[in-house]
């Protein structure tokens, strides 16, 4: 019998509108965008439905925006009775599958990610740091083009090995573009610079993960009531010392996505079901292995389509 894990999405899958036709339609989702809104004590529901883009996508009001909309929709799937043998998140999306876990309340997690992306935002000036997505290249080589990058000049680092041939580097905005230049000489089919206001996993973030290590010890994390594949070591976390450690070493440590679909596969998961905004991490799975059952959810419509899923795989 095949396995089912809920994926929560990160930073680029919000939209202004998501979660309208929730808020319109579906109590208990209402009450999660209340929540939120008493719990950060401003109107975060406000800038979810209304925008502006430009307000939606400042790093602070984007993370726990995306932790909302998943927690809504969580709550659906909840309803219907359709329950994870796994999660993980992408990046800040660990805080909606630890969510999910049990593992924090959602206050907290709404809490802890608008403090993250203060300090993500706080930890360099803006336009010194930068982002790229590399197509194309294998890891190997672009890992030893970031070290030698980072050795002789400015710092670049791998941030988001997200599948095969797409990944994320991260670093001082000199650093990302010359590597990205060598990346093209080694036969990069492409070098897309991100539209960041920093350069997120890399050890230029340090700084943040001290300020949110001192936001966790206010927090309560619980052992979590089923396995999180946690993005610094895509291995399955329930412990509750160790999620923390986990958070912290994430803020400036490279998100392996790859690793962690395959070690969801390795477990036996054949479905896997996107909670939230968009579906970016559905085309991820796929990309690692085509013949995954995937669906994203961000209303009841989809929440019944993988109840019809879910009921094809127990049976």
């Amino acid at each position: 019998m095949g396995k089912i894990a809920f994926l929560f999405p990160g930073q680029g899958s919000q939209s202004v509108g998501m979660g309208k036709d929730l808020i319109a339609e579906e109590q208990v989702c209402k009450e999660i965008f209340a929540r939120a809104d008493v719990k950060l004590q401003y109107s975060l529901s406000e800038i979810m439905l209304d925008g502006p883009d430009e307000t939606l996508k400042r790093t602070e009001h984007t993370q726990p925006a995306l932790v909302t909309m998943s927690t809504a929709v969580l709550e659906l799937l909840k309803e219907e009775g359709i329950h994870p043998d796994y999660v993980a998140g992408h990046s800040l999306g660990e805080y909606s599958a630890l969510v999910a876990a049990n593992a924090m309340t959602f206050e907290d997690a709404v809490y802890a990610v608008r403090n993250r992306g203060l300090f993500m935002e706080e930890a360099v000036p803006y336009g010194e740091g930068a982002m790229s997505a590399v197509l194309g290249l294998d890891r190997e080589t672009l890992a030893e083009i970031c070290a030698n990058v980072t050795e002789t000049s400015e710092v670049v680092e791998l941030a988001n090995l997200n599948c095969p041939g797409q990944i994320v580097i991260s670093g001082s905005a000199q650093g990302v573009a010359i590597a990205g230049e060598k990346a093209k000489e080694a036969g990069a089919k492409r070098v897309i610079p991100l539209q960041v206001s920093g350069p997120f996993h890399s050890s230029l973030m340090k700084p943040a993960a001290e300020k949110l290590g001192q936001v966790l010890d206010q927090l309560t994390i619980e052992n979590a009531s089923i396995p999180v594949i946690a993005n610094v070591s895509a291995e399955a976390v329930q412990d509750a010392r160790q999620i923390r450690t986990n958070l912290i070493e994430q803020v400036y440590s490279p998100v392996l996505w790859e690793d962690t679909v395959r070690t969801l596969l390795a477990a036996g998961v054949d479905t896997f079901v996107e909670v939230g905004s968009g579906n970016v991490l559905t085309g991820l799975v796929r990309k690692v292995e085509r013949r995954a059952k995937v669906v994203a959810v961000s209303d009841r419509e989809g929440v019944l389509k993988v109840k019809e899923l879910v009921e094809g795989v127990t049976e």
